[in-house]
Formats: structure tokens, sequence, C-alpha cells
């Protein structure tokens, strides 16, 4: 759980607050996305615990040919860069950003990937978990992705300074259903560079806390970018402090979603970042 001393640093979200003193999000055009085309199935991938409960990374959950296409794609969308003097109890961020509100491509996301199979019967380093250790590890029934759909770009010098993830109130709606209210439990982040295409630095740092005053602090935990990589992290109240170090060359290429649970009780003091 993140220090009351330090929840203060928050991720940034593009949100506003209208004349009722209520909470809502930016709005953006809807793109069309490029089609989610020649992904890998769920048997040829697999979840792996860079911490355990805590950071998981799927290798490979899209192509290079596929994030190649994104980044072609990204590209022409009209990102926003981010003030690199924050309002107070935000994170330091200094990138480029679009948002928009986009159910459809957040259930690509989720389906049309081997995301949502992985999810709901995950296999970590080679051990299926049963029922009760997959709702202890997601949180209860996860019912897919946040249609909010987040795009970062870094170019060199950019950064985002330690700072933990908000837990959000979201809504899915199946065809010829009712709304179900959730909450966000983790954090998603879908890396299309890395090294390989020329991105130096970008790293995502975590830092862990000692058990006790008396244990020593941990080293921090280092993701390094991979083409194509899935990361997933907790976030709300169970977030680990954590930074994207600074790009030294090249562009760093990030989506961001965060997986929904539909059996936690949703907090009214959250907002939708």
């Amino acid at each position: 759980m993140p220090p009351k001393s330090k929840q203060a640093k928050r991720s940034a979200g593009a949100t506003r607050k209208d004349e009722t003193g209520l909470i809502s999000r930016v709005e953006t055009a809807v793109p069309r996305w490029p089609p989610l085309t020649h992904l890998p199935t769920a048997a040829d991938l697999t979840l792996t615990s860079v911490l355990s409960n805590q950071i998981l990374t799927i290798t490979g959950l899209w192509t290079p040919s596929l994030c190649k296409t994104y980044v072609s794609f990204l590209s022409t969308l009209p990102l926003v860069t981010t003030p690199g003097n924050p309002k107070k109890g935000e994170a330091v961020r200094v990138n480029d950003r679009y948002q928009t509100q986009d159910a459809g491509f957040a259930e690509q996301l989720w389906s049309a990937t081997a995301l949502r199979d992985l999810v709901n019967s995950p296999s970590i380093d080679g051990r299926l978990f049963d029922e009760s250790e997959k709702t202890a590890l997601w949180g209860g029934e996860v019912l897919g992705l946040n249609d909010n759909i987040r795009i970062y770009r870094y170019n060199p010098g950019q950064f985002f300074d330690q700072h933990y993830d908000d837990a959000n109130n979201v809504v899915f709606t199946a065809p010829g259903s009712q709304s179900v209210p959730a909450k966000t439990t983790w954090t998603l982040l879908l890396y299309l560079t890395s090294p390989a295409t020329g991105c130096q630095g970008g790293e995502t740092v975590f830092y862990p806390e000692p058990t006790s005053k008396r244990d020593p602090t941990p080293q921090p935990v280092i993701t390094e970018l991979d083409v194509g990589m899935a990361l997933l992290h907790r976030h709300g109240r169970d977030c680990m402090l954590h930074e994207g170090r600074k790009v030294t060359a090249g562009v760093k290429w990030v989506i961001r979603s965060d997986l929904g649970d539909s059996t936690l009780i949703v907090d009214p003091d959250l907002g939708e970042v």
C-alpha cells in the first residue's frame, strides 16, 4: 500500500471538474485503429512473474510487425505534450500523450489478443492457478480492459517521475446485458518500441518497500523495454512506487489501459482517470 506521506505522488490524468465538482474525462475523437492481425495465441505465450503478486509480463503479446504498424499510425494522432510543471500532488511527467474513450478497441485489446485467455486461466512461470488463486491474484472477476485508452510517446529527454497509479471506477456493458460497475486493479502497459528499434532508456523501474523498518531497502526492480511485451502491475492501494526512466535515444511508444474487476466494491471517492 502506498505510504500516506507519498500518496500525493499520483499519476496525472487528463481529467476536469464540471460546475458540480464531479470529475469527467477530457474526450477526444475515436481513431480508426489498424486491425489487430497475425497475433500469437495463448498457447504460444505465458505470464512471467517479475515480482510475486505485483509485476507480471507477457513477452510477444504483439508481433514486431504489428507494433511497427501501430507506431506509424500513432504518429499521426494529435498528441499533446504534458506540462513539465505539474499541478500540486501530481508526479512530474514530460511526454506526449493521446487519450480517448473507446470500448471497441479496449475489447479488441482484451479478446482479439491472447490477453483474455492468459488472465482468465493464469499459468505463471509454468504453474496453472486454481480459481481461488486466480481471484486472489486479480482481486476478483476480471471483466476486461478499461475503455480509457492512453497513448504515450517519450522522446529523448522525456520521462515519468516516481509515482503511484490510481484505481478508478469503470462500467462494463456486454451486448444485450446490463451495465456492471467495476474498479480497476492492474495497470496494463504495452510496449511498441525497445532497444531493438533504437529506443534507449525508458525502463519502468519499481521500488519495493522493506517489510519492516529493520529490514534493508530492497533493490529496485527494473523492467526492460521489449517490442510487443505487455507489463501488468498492481495499482490503487496495492500500487508500488515506480517511474519511467528518461529516454536517452530513439522513441518510446506505449499503449496503456487497466484490468477492471466486477467483484470489488466500487469506491465512491474514486474518479475516472
